[in-house]
């Protein structure tokens, strides 16, 4: 996690810093938060003069869930006070400014893979995804894309895995190529997933935080003072955790959407995941330790005063 050398909300201009006690608390965990996104745009062409004023949309959008969440009126008045954007900017907006409150289904191509990694019929008695012909039945690439999808034709679909490297053909057999759902080609692709992912577990935590209603599942192991062989191997051991994870919860999702949509109670959503993360420790003058790999491990100080930490697990 990126790391502030100082307190990001102790400068702020007396216009923006917040008054109260949770407020200036709230403002100084989303600056934290904000960082690793922060370099994210600016890698990506996006400066703080296009960023800043295309928040206006997402405060006024926020402000609106917020009064239909507690049942207040929705009125640009109230949209105003609460977001802190001026009327006459709300106005403008109008509903073209208004953002999709829920993230855009999964594409067929995803469904198509989950479905080819969890279907025990597709899996080799060595429990891998196996090689299937491109047409055949219901045992083959045409057979379970049309078993997905009607909309979409195979070849269509076909290719489009492909493009996203997902897939291998070779003559008439096709192979998975991915051990996970992360297009290798398509940025367009990968943007979504990445906006899907992080703003559910970002709601799913700041949902803990408010307090309503039972919590959802957002906990962590966190170690630090490790070497970088040490997380190179947990890295890999998070995601054989993972797979084992993905492959069950899909195969006990799948009967309960599929009885649910034959009963017409899909209401709802929801999403599983999880995350494994490693950098080089941050010394108190800012300074990153040098050497191979995912950095050196910092020099062990005495008892009193070490920065080792053993793992530990957070909840919320």
């Amino acid at each position: 996690m990126d790391k502030f050398p100082i307190d990001p909300a102790a400068d702020l201009p007396a216009e923006a810093a917040p008054t109260g006690h949770r407020a200036r608390l709230a403002l100084r965990a989303a600056l934290t938060l904000l960082v690793p996104l922060a370099r994210w745009l600016v890698h990506n062409g996006v400066p703080y003069s296009s960023f800043a004023p295309a928040l206006k949309p997402v405060f006024v959008e926020a402000a609106r869930q917020e009064l239909a969440g507690s049942g207040g009126k929705l009125t640009d008045s109230a949209l105003s006070v609460l977001s802190g954007v001026h009327r006459r900017d709300i106005r403008a907006m109008g509903t073209a400014g208004q953002l999709p409150v829920q993230p855009k289904s999964p594409s067929v191509a995803s469904q198509v893979f989950t479905r080819w990694f969890t279907d025990a019929q597709l899996r080799d008695q060595d429990d891998r995804p196996m090689p299937l012909p491109k047409s055949g039945g219901a045992v083959s690439f045409d057979g379970l894309a049309r078993q997905v999808s009607s909309d979409v034709h195979p070849r269509t679909l076909l290719a489009e895995m492909q493009r996203l490297g997902l897939v291998q053909v070779d003559a008439d057999t096709v192979r998975l190529q991915a051990q996970a759902f992360v297009p290798q080609q398509g940025f367009d692709e990968m943007v979504e997933l990445f906006a899907a992912n992080a703003a559910d577990h970002l709601a799913a935590a700041s949902h803990n935080l408010r307090g309503d209603g039972e919590k959802f599942l957002e906990q962590s192991v966190f170690a630090s003072g490790l070497s970088p062989r040490s997380t190179q191997t947990l890295g890999a051991l998070a995601r054989k955790l993972w797979r084992s994870a993905f492959q069950q919860m899909v195969r006990e999702a799948t009967p309960r959407y599929q009885q649910d949509s034959r009963e017409q109670q899909g209401s709802m959503r929801m999403r599983f995941g999880v995350y494994f993360y490693a950098e080089p420790l941050i010394d108190a003058d800012g300074h990153a330790p040098t050497g191979p790999g995912l950095g050196r491990s910092p020099p062990r100080r005495t008892a009193t005063k070490t920065t080792q930490r053993s793992p530990r697990r957070n909840a919320r």
